[in-house]
């Protein structure tokens, strides 16, 4: 596959789903007009997240949408030959949700995923999935995490296992709540951020974007730091703590080619000698 321009997204989405539709449909139209063949959007871009982890109001959940319900079929019709991936919040049986993400064309549907990994209170709100799948794109396969699930290794490895070679991490991912700086990019939670982007992609060789919210909602406070990750665990572009689109024209196939020449993790993994350690 010859170059493909990958985008991720740095920006702050609401309650107001019909906003949030015509926001992601305007980012949507200016990356194509800039080029971009594969963009991420934040995690809750249609509809918002919570405001506070411990105890998120039960008044004003994020709104569940249906995945045939109109406001992904505005992504469908605003995508066009791009590959678009955006969360939002998926309605369940009776009346739950599911921290959700999408990646659509406007051929469809592409595929689909359900935030695994949920911290502190988030079970209030949202439903867990259950699995990590990979699916296929006009960029290459793909796989989709969802903000928290980036912590844990395992979550971008059982994707990477399963062919993908773009991660794509979709978050709305806050400054520390408990140990909070005076200026985002001193957060140990930007810290954070930035170093479980570059590990995951380096530790599968694949290339990562990772999309984030920016702004406040309740009391959590975005950190944006949008970007693209080379398999080799570099940055390439970024849109730092603004808002903003990061960026980059990559040979994806190639770059992973490269990075798996010598020293292929995948490939030279032991998993017989790993002991699976579960906290009972």
């Amino acid at each position: 596959m010859a170059s493909v321009t990958l985008g991720a997204v740095a920006a702050h989405f609401g309650r107001d789903v019909d906003r949030g539709v015509s926001k992601v449909v305007g980012i949507v139209e200016s990356a194509a007009r800039e080029g971009v063949d594969f963009l991420v959007l934040p995690d809750a871009s249609l509809g918002g997240y919570i405001g506070d982890f411990h105890a998120p109001d039960p008044n004003d959940p994020p709104p569940a949408l249906d995945p045939d319900g109109p406001e992904i079929g505005a992504v469908i019709a605003a995508a066009g030959p791009m590959t678009v991936c955006v969360g939002y919040a998926e309605a369940a049986a009776g009346g739950s949700r599911y921290n959700a993400a999408i990646c659509v064309s406007g051929d469809g549907v592409l595929g689909s995923y359900r935030k695994v990994h949920q911290p502190a209170g988030e079970a209030l709100t949202y439903l867990a999935g259950d699995r990590f799948s990979t699916f296929d794109t006009p960029v290459g396969p793909v796989g989709m995490l969802i903000d928290y699930d980036k912590t844990f290794p395992e979550s971008a490895r059982a994707l990477a296992l399963d062919g993908a070679h773009i991660i794509a991490a979709l978050s709305a991912w806050p400054a520390s709540i408990t140990d909070r700086a005076s200026r985002l990019p001193a957060d140990r939670q930007s810290r954070l951020f930035d170093l479980y982007d570059c590990a995951r992609a380096a530790e599968n060789q694949v290339v990562l974007v990772s999309s984030n919210q920016t702004g406040v909602m309740g009391n959590l406070r975005f950190l944006g730091q949008a970007k693209i990750v080379g398999p080799g665990g570099d940055i390439l572009a970024n849109t730092r703590s603004k808002g903003g689109l990061a960026k980059v024209e990559i040979d994806v196939e190639a770059e992973i080619s490269r990075a798996r020449k010598v020293l292929n993790h995948l490939v030279e993994l032991r998993p017989d000698s790993y002991r699976t350690a579960t906290k009972s």
